[in-house]
């Protein structure tokens, strides 16, 4: 039930199954209706024209009594029990009574006859058993006997278990039909909400192209109901990229805006001499490193809420860590990298070098000798969202549990005796945040701090 709530698909196919469905078994239940009604025609047919043999070869002597002039040629009304009979009976019970010579001894319950309809010649239709069981199709009429004054009852009767074999053929014909017609059906509706949904299939793809980078707008040669939606999409898109192009201008122009007024006021107090001065100058770096702060962040944000860029993890691994080594000849720190080459983050190459140069800034910092530095893939299903995990292990003091969060705070240093702002892991835990990732930390595998850092991932290698 989940499924079809979640699936356009399986609604479209499993409501038309049902339709489809009521309307073959009406279809079948309207034709098995249709040939038994053709089947009973026209034995009552048959059955009409032995009664109009009977009564051509039936004729009553001077006393008034019916007689056979001769058999009917019919052999079936010679053998006893057979099935079919005939019989002529006076109305009123009184007289001689004629009956075929497969009746033998034996009568029809002929209750029903009293209760039964007739049409507009007296003519009733209807079904009896004769003393084997078998079920017989009767036709009764009464009629005066020419050159007689009494009426007499006229009846036929035939075996319609006969056609039993020939509406079981049918039967079973008319199943096996509407079973491969169901089937054929079936296939139909797959192929047709295969082939009506593609647009939507073809949407989607495009749609995946435009986040990893490798398409700017959407094509909109679509089908009438959807290329209104394509057009809207596009026109979103755009309004994102002058948002975000809007939202990087207005952040160059605060940050030149605000450097003037700062660089005046910082150069006027370190003229003047005094408390004030001192407070102004003070005060106006702290202006200057809270705007800076800021800024960073507008800018990251920005980007972040950017589409289509596209970022290789191993190449961004690989030159930080040539850089640090450059920077730290001293250490001797082995670093070892474990980083597929499809790997690929979804976002801004900057803010990549930045998250990764921050925590591998700090492993250098506190790694004895090893870094171990590896990347990972996160395999959802199709309908989630694909992240990497970027895991930097060192193998130096490591931090407690009960600091993990309090590192992740911006300005905060636990440890004064090492350079640096306290900004590192929060900028990064920021940055990650503005795109829906995020960092953890915990104890490494070689004895030290490990980070866990999730972004965004980029799948099926593009």
């Amino acid at each position: 039930m989940t499924f079809v709530r979640k699936s356009l698909a399986a609604r479209l196919v499993i409501s038309a199954m049902a339709v489809a469905l009521v309307l073959l078994l009406l279809a079948g239940g309207l034709l098995f209706y249709l040939f038994k009604v053709t089947v009973e025609r026209n034995f009552d047919a048959r059955l009409e024209a032995v009664m109009n043999g009977l009564l051509a070869n039936l004729e009553v002597d001077e006393a008034g009594r019916p007689y056979m002039r001769k058999q009917l040629a019919d052999p079936r009304f010679q053998l006893p029990v057979s099935g079919w009979y005939w019989r002529v009976a006076p109305v009123d019970g009184k007289g001689r009574v004629l009956a075929s010579q497969s009746l033998l001894d034996t009568r029809l319950d002929e209750t029903p006859l009293k209760t039964a309809r007739r049409d507009g010649n007296g003519l009733a239709r209807l079904y009896l058993h004769d003393a084997n069981g078998v079920r017989l199709r009767v036709l009764e009429q009464p009629y005066t006997l020419y050159g007689g004054k009494a009426r007499y009852s006229v009846l036929v009767a035939g075996n319609f278990d006969e056609l039993r074999n020939e509406i079981s053929a049918f039967t079973s014909a008319l199943v096996i039909v509407l079973a491969l017609l169901a089937v054929g059906l079936v296939v139909a509706l797959l192929v047709q909400v295969r082939y009506g949904l593609r647009p939507l299939k073809v949407l989607h793809d495009e749609l995946g192209e435009i986040r990893e980078g490798r398409r700017e707008m959407l094509d909109e040669a679509y089908p009438a109901e959807i290329e209104p939606v394509a057009h809207e999409l596009n026109m979103l898109i755009r309004a994102n990229r002058e948002i975000v192009e809007r939202a990087r201008t207005q952040v160059g122009n605060l940050a030149h805006a605000l450097k003037t007024p700062l660089s005046v006021l910082t150069n006027e107090a370190r003229a003047e001499k005094g408390r004030l001065a001192g407070k102004v100058l003070q005060q106006t770096h702290m202006m200057r490193d809270q705007i800076n702060i800021y800024l960073d962040r507008a800018r990251r944000a920005a980007r972040a809420s950017g589409l289509g860029a596209v970022t290789p993890v191993e190449d961004v691994v690989r030159a930080i860590v040539r850089t640090l080594k450059r920077i730290h000849p001293e250490s001797n720190i082995e670093v070892r990298t474990e980083c597929p080459g499809g790997l690929k983050f979804r976002g801004e190459k900057q803010d990549l070098e930045e998250m990764i140069g921050n925590l591998l800034d700090n492993a250098f910092k506190y790694a004895s000798s090893t870094i171990i530095v590896r990347g990972e893939l996160e395999h959802p299903d199709r309908r989630q969202r694909a992240w990497v995990t970027i895991v930097v292990e060192d193998d130096g003091p490591g931090l407690p549990e009960d600091d993990h969060e309090t590192a992740l705070k911006r300005g905060q240093r636990l440890d004064e005796t090492k350079p640096g702002s306290g900004l590192g892991l929060s900028i990064v835990s920021e940055t990650a945040a503005m795109y829906h990732g995020g960092v953890t930390l915990g104890r490494a595998s070689i004895g030290g701090l490990k980070v866990m850092l999730r972004l965004p991932a980029v799948t099926s290698g593009k």
